[in-house]
């Protein structure tokens, strides 16, 4: 929702002109990273404010180290948030996708750009093409996360952000 990305713009602007902050860790709620975009308001003829494509180049762009702590899911425009972290640390269970193509768009945000830079083009291809959600297993094995955890996700995100 437009409240969600004007949220992670605030957050992100205020923890980057912060001197105490050294990293910014971004999770979802309940369990689920992102599962996307609400397509219904693609049509909403007054789309005012921040709009994805610029928050995610905005997080990528970030003089602080973002991780993504991803659980459940981060389909479409939540991976595409993801993919704008400088790391990504997945639940085991989590599962990661652009399934935007199986209602005919594409990804809207350079997903279709920077998910080809972390993984590969062939890799990168079949995912945006066919759409598949794949596992986080899947994901380490890629390159497409940095690390996978079976305990707390957003703990083990907040050591790997004082790591680096």
């Amino acid at each position: 929702s437009l409240a969600v990305l004007q949220a992670l713009e605030d957050g992100l602007k205020k923890a980057d002109a912060d001197p105490s902050v050294k990293a910014v860790m971004i999770c979802g709620e309940n369990g689920i990273f992102s599962a996307g975009a609400d397509i219904r308001g693609f049509s909403s003829p007054s789309r005012h404010g921040v709009s994805l494509g610029p928050l995610v180049s905005l997080i990528e762009s970030s003089q602080k180290p973002v991780v993504a702590a991803i659980e459940g899911v981060a389909l479409g425009g939540g991976l595409e948030v993801a993919l704008g972290c400088h790391y990504r640390v997945a639940h085991v269970k989590a599962r990661l996708g652009l399934p935007e193509v199986t209602l005919g768009l594409l990804p809207g945000a350079e997903g279709t750009q920077r998910l080809p830079r972390l993984i590969g083009v062939p890799a990168a291809v079949d995912m945006i093409t066919t759409g598949k959600h794949i596992s986080a297993t899947e994901a380490l094995k890629l390159g497409l996360v940095d690390e996978t955890v079976e305990g707390n996700t957003i703990e083990a995100a907040v050591r790997l952000a004082n790591k680096v």
